[in-house]
């Protein structure tokens, strides 16, 4: 598909250009503005592409212009590129106006590749845009009946025949090698398709060989997808476009359904999940969520999607309405049915699931579970990870961690990083008597401790292994804090360092 006019199609659409006038875009090339775009009045006028502005504006003065930007027209290819999913998840981009669609066992949906066809192309001009189109075989073929050809539609088996009659440039060459090749006396693809391929590699290169290889069908040329394609899809599609959210909701409830045969033929369950939801006049949006375990139940799925588009809010402008909403299972696992207490509620699912809710409120990265490992310094006692990461069991949904009666009692909140004080001891190895911190000073009135902590060599990137004295105060203000001096007097240093490690309820 070859959108032929994409950047004046960009600014008509943003009422920044007529329609019914000449106008163009100019970049500069070679110390020059030159015509990059032209529309097609401008392209009736006789105005072509690498034309300089100044010679344009000499033969037609009154010709409107804009600047070049190539950053927006990439932005307004990908937004079609969207839309095109509706045809088939296997949509690729080719710079800088072209898109490239699979549409191998979607056709049928349509009624055909010809109605297909002619669907995609009417509802783009409906949306303003100047667009030709072609299907066949191979994506080269494809490309250069719709650049340079009168024909939408190649029947299987004759390529050969549509290719032919083109020029060179519909074999997507750079214009030096077209040039070349036209010095000769070839300008037409059926110039060159028969002629021995080694006598043309090597006087005008491989790519030309393998060009008319991959027009022709005799070398594979693959499309990229610019999304993942994903394992399960299901979707429905509207005589008549919806716009209630309880519709919208009620459709990815029945999609879920679909999906949940699909999974469970297969014993699997999805972890992640995306809806789009085509609107009607082309804007298309995707809603992901992300699930802590398997899960392929229906109304788990539905309260999931229910709570993403509570958080979304007005972000999802339905417009005129949705005519497609699309389901896939993005990422999916094993999910085996598990043997479950008669009489007790299954406290894995609901925390899994209280999981899940609160990722799809606030993202699956933003909910996390403080893990335990197997150090002693305090910093590195507990690791924030996000809570979909951490796996739990049947009988068991959080990791609960005793704390030992004999143990030493952690501050509620730990500093991620200590903050230095300044203390006063009546000993040097003694708790501090007086300290300062931001710059207020307290008075001890209790004190515990100490609890003495070896730092491990290999954390220190500074080469220093210093041993900690960690006290628990209460100043005479009730405020009750966990610092620790770094360092014993004499045998580390003569100098120890006081550190505000945490706060106490």
């Amino acid at each position: 598909m070859w959108l032929k006019r994409l950047a004046t199609d960009r600014l008509a659409r943003c009422q920044l250009a007529p329609r019914d006038a000449p106008f163009v875009v100019v970049a500069p090339v070679k110390s020059a503005l030159r015509l990059v775009a032209v529309n097609a009045e401008a392209a009736r006028l006789g105005l072509t592409i690498g034309m300089a502005l100044a010679d344009a504006r000499a033969m037609y003065p009154k010709l409107g212009c804009a600047d070049a930007d190539p950053d927006a027209d990439q932005h307004l290819l990908s937004a079609v590129a969207d839309w095109c999913d509706r045809y088939t998840p296997l949509v690729g981009i080719d710079p800088p106006d072209g898109l490239i669609l699979d549409i191998t066992g979607c056709a049928h949906l349509f009624g055909g590749e010809a109605p297909l066809c002619r669907d995609l192309m009417q509802r783009l001009k409906t949306q303003g845009f100047d667009v030709a189109a072609a299907i066949a075989d191979t994506v080269g073929c494809a490309w250069g009946v719709a650049h340079y050809g009168d024909s939408s539609l190649v029947p299987p088996g004759i390529a050969r025949d549509y290719l032919a009659p083109l020029p060179l440039a519909a074999l997507r060459l750079a214009p030096e090698v077209v040039d070349a090749l036209a010095d000769v006396g070839l300008k037409r693809i059926a110039d060159v398709l028969d002629r021995p391929r080694a006598p043309l590699a090597a006087r005008f290169g491989a790519n030309l060989v393998r060009r008319i290889d991959q027009a022709s069908g005799d070398d594979d040329e693959p499309i990229m997808p610019r999304l993942p394609v994903p394992p399960y899809v299901v979707e429905r599609r509207f005589a008549e476009p919806i716009a209630l959210e309880q519709d919208v909701l009620g459709t990815i409830e029945h999609l879920a359904g679909e999906l949940h045969r699909l999974l469970e033929r297969r014993g699997e369950g999805a972890r992640q999940l995306a809806a789009a939801l085509f609107r009607a006049d082309g804007k298309v949006y995707r809603i992901e969520v992300g699930t802590s375990a398997p899960v392929r139940d229906v109304a788990r799925l539905r309260r999931l999607f229910a709570e993403k588009l509570a958080a979304i809010g007005d972000t999802c402008d339905p417009g005129f309405g949705f005519d497609v909403i699309r389901l896939s299972a993005m990422v999916a696992e094993r999910c085996d049915v598990e043997q479950v207490g008669l009489a007790t509620p299954d406290h894995a699912a609901e925390f899994a699931h209280l999981i899940d809710r609160l990722g799809a409120r606030f993202g699956l990265r933003r909910v996390v579970r403080l893990v335990p490992q197997d150090v002693h310094i305090p910093e590195f006692a507990v690791a924030a990870v996000p809570a979909h990461a951490v796996k739990t069991t049947a009988n068991l949904a959080v990791q609960v961690v005793e704390q030992d009666s004999l143990g030493s009692i952690r501050p509620i909140r730990l500093f991620a990083r200590p903050e230095p004080i300044e203390a006063i001891a009546e000993v040097p190895d003694g708790p501090p008597v007086r300290f300062k911190w931001r710059r207020m000073t307290h008075d001890v009135a209790r004190v515990e401790g100490p609890e003495r902590i070896a730092m491990e060599w290999w954390r220190d990137k500074e080469g220093r292994t210093l041993t900690r004295d960690y006290f628990r105060i209460e100043s005479r203000d009730g405020v009750r804090v966990w610092v620790y001096r770094e360092g014993l007097y004499e045998r580390e240093t003569t100098e120890p360092r006081w550190f505000l490690h945490g706060l106490f309820a």
